[in-house]
């Protein structure tokens, strides 16, 4: 038993008001932090209502906890109207730019600017106090039906934590999409998963929230309850679909764009090259290779009509990590036609006039996924703190 009484602070669902972030925050003894987010998109509630009922328990939990817990609102003026957001996708937001010191003061004005400003404070107070390693879930949910998974910035401490959980693991998404929650605090040095946890508003999406919430209090260390995680991983692993995936492609859209989804499509639903998945003013949308369907969009807003991915073997994740624990990504600048960009030790910028027969799986190997265009300049960037935590120098 702990010494003295567990911390805890809560507020009801029904009484969160917007810019009250903070659902509900426990403290024990020293340990790692965990920090749970749900709603970052205002339509997909699942995430905070699961936070909810693990608070309740947690409440009357008897046995002590080793370490932080944080659960926390994302967009809270958009979960007031059930819209996934207001002015702008708070999921996109947090870019250099936004966060700077100036920041952008057209975006700053626009509600997701007043959300961003709220959850940047609370979420560097927690990151500046922790003293161990610091864990983030980011709950969401999907327009389609499918099978839930998490997605990761492709790190090795990420990979390594999302292998606890019997679920698929896709990776890339992330380097996909500009401004997400997870990049930012993945970047702060935090190990990081997002999870989608089935269909808006389905019963069974929470039930897989709470029971990733759980499965994760266990897998930190930060609450054991040994007895209660066969429930959770089977609840877990009821509709589990494989497990290592990558994307591939991104259908990125607009609001001009027109776009509409076929009907009938799932998430992992296999599609062939050539097949029409969905339709814009321009006409048809044909998958442009074969692979897996995923997060295709029956909801009226969003950036992403969809995406394609596939499976990844097991050996070339084993010889991913292989790659980076002996450094091969440390010597890739010393190619002919490769150089460091001086500001970002983390981002090459390549010629593919004399790299070109350096294939860009290559690349994704050693974790550089994030990749654009400038001129016939290839740039690609990896995540920070790939295989070392920043908070274990704390201890």
């Amino acid at each position: 038993m702990m010494s003295g009484p567990l911390n805890v602070e809560s507020k009801p669902a029904q009484t969160i008001a917007p810019g009250n972030h903070l659902i509900a925050a426990f403290s024990g003894s020293k340990g790692p932090t965990l920090i749970v987010i749900g709603g970052i998109h205002g339509n997909e509630v699942g995430g905070v209502i699961a936070m909810q009922a693990v608070t309740a328990k947690l409440s009357d939990h008897s046995e002590p906890l080793k370490g932080r817990i944080y659960f926390l609102a994302g967009n809270t003026r958009a979960l007031a109207r059930g819209v996934r957001f207001i002015d702008a996708d708070l999921n996109r937001s947090w870019t250099p730019k936004n966060l700077s010191s100036a920041g952008c003061r057209t975006f700053l004005s626009t509600s997701e600017g007043t959300e961003l400003t709220e959850l940047s404070e609370l979420l560097d107070g927690i990151l500046v106090t922790a003293a161990d390693e610091v864990y983030v879930l980011d709950l969401h949910s999907t327009s389609a039906k499918g099978a839930p998974f998490a997605t990761v910035g492709d790190t090795l401490r990420n990979r390594r934590f999302a292998q606890k959980f019997p679920v698929s693991i896709l990776l890339g998404i992330e380097e996909q999409l500009e401004g997400t929650l997870l990049e930012y605090l993945n970047n702060a040095g935090a190990v990081t998963l997002g999870f989608e946890g089935g269909q808006h508003q389905e019963i069974e999406t929470f039930a897989n929230h709470e029971a990733l919430i759980w499965a994760g209090l266990h897998f930190t260390g930060i609450s054991p309850q040994a007895n209660r995680l066969a429930a959770h991983r089977e609840q877990l692993g009821r509709s589990r679909s494989g497990r290592f995936f990558e994307v591939r492609y991104r259908h990125a859209i607009n609001a001009d764009d027109q776009f509409h989804m076929d009907p009938g499509y799932n998430n992992f639903d296999p599609v062939r090259s050539g097949q029409v998945l969905a339709r814009d003013k321009s006409g048809p949308i044909t998958a442009n290779e074969s692979g897996l369907l995923l997060m295709p969009l029956y909801q009226k807003l969003g950036e992403d009509g969809f995406f394609i991915g596939r499976r990844v073997a097991p050996f070339w994740l084993a010889f991913s990590a292989f790659l980076r624990r002996i450094g091969v990504q440390n010597l890739v600048p010393i190619l002919p036609g490769v150089r460091r960009e001086p500001n970002e030790p983390d981002t090459l910028i390549v010629n593919t006039r004399i790299a070109r027969l350096f294939p860009l799986q290559v690349f994704h190997l050693l974790g550089f996924r994030r990749r654009r265009w400038v001129g016939d300049k290839l740039i690609v960037s990896r995540r920070r703190h790939d295989s070392t935590s920043p908070f274990w120098r704390k201890n």
